[in-house]
């Protein structure tokens, strides 16, 4: 059972930004994920960018961290959540940000969190008219230079079918495929392309991606592969603009 509250009034009254170099039309963001190591990254990028976000937390000593980075706290866990729980955080969202995953904490908790949770967004924003879906998802050659585990093969499929279903959907999506995913914050310089040579990519650079990918709504419908480059970020999404 989920502790939503006010999260989506909050999120709608909220003025949580600042100025920038850059003026974007300010949006109101949820973020599934908001603890983790992209999320905890995006949360001040997209609060810089004048928008308002809400990001869904598990423990309750975690809404005071999000607080204090800008945005909206919304607890939750993705274990028990259902379409209904997700549906009561993101209603009246200009889009989501999917970045959550299980971590490698075992078999179950990756079926439920990154197979079925993508699928239950989906099913939450077709009820609530919710478009626009960022999903952070996986570069298809993870792993494929060494021997892998049963646990590594079936969090492949878990995210290639959550993959498979937002790309089914009548949404307006994104799916980034990282490489490796490092914990650092990166240059801000990477490469993106929907085929690429498989690489590493800084947590924060993958951030940085995303939020500018939020700022160019017309790339929609679309996936691509990411990984540290010597492109800047916003000339790199530039480059994706069809």
């Amino acid at each position: 059972m989920m502790t939503v509250g006010k999260a989506a009034e909050l999120r709608a009254g909220a003025m949580v930004g600042m100025s920038n170099e850059k003026e974007f039309p300010m949006a109101d963001i949820v973020l599934i994920g908001a603890t983790g190591g992209v999320g905890s990254r995006l949360i001040p990028m997209l609060v810089r960018r004048g928008h308002s976000v809400t990001g869904l937390h598990r423990k309750p000593e975690q809404a005071e961290d999000l607080r204090a980075a800008g945005a909206t706290p919304a607890q939750g866990d993705l274990m028990e959540m259902g379409a209904d729980d997700f549906a009561a955080i993101i209603r009246g969202a200009d889009a989501v940000v999917f970045s959550a995953g299980a971590a490698g904490s075992g078999a179950e908790r990756t079926t439920k969190i990154d197979g079925e949770g993508p699928v239950k967004l989906i099913e939450a924003a077709r009820a609530t008219g919710v478009k626009r879906i960022y999903l952070v998802s996986v570069f298809p050659d993870a792993g494929r230079d060494r021997e892998t585990s049963d646990g590594f093969e079936h969090y492949m499929r878990e995210k290639k079918k959550a993959d498979a279903a937002l790309a089914g959907s009548d949404l307006d999506y994104v799916i980034v495929r990282p490489g490796t995913l490092k914990s650092e914050d990166g240059d801000g310089k990477v490469a993106a392309g929907r085929a690429l040579t498989y690489g590493d990519v800084a947590r924060g650079n993958v951030a940085a991606f995303i939020a500018e990918l939020i700022d160019a709504p017309e790339i929609r419908k679309d996936i691509f592969e990411l990984t540290d480059g010597d492109m800047p970020v916003d000339a790199a999404v530039a480059a994706l603009r069809r």
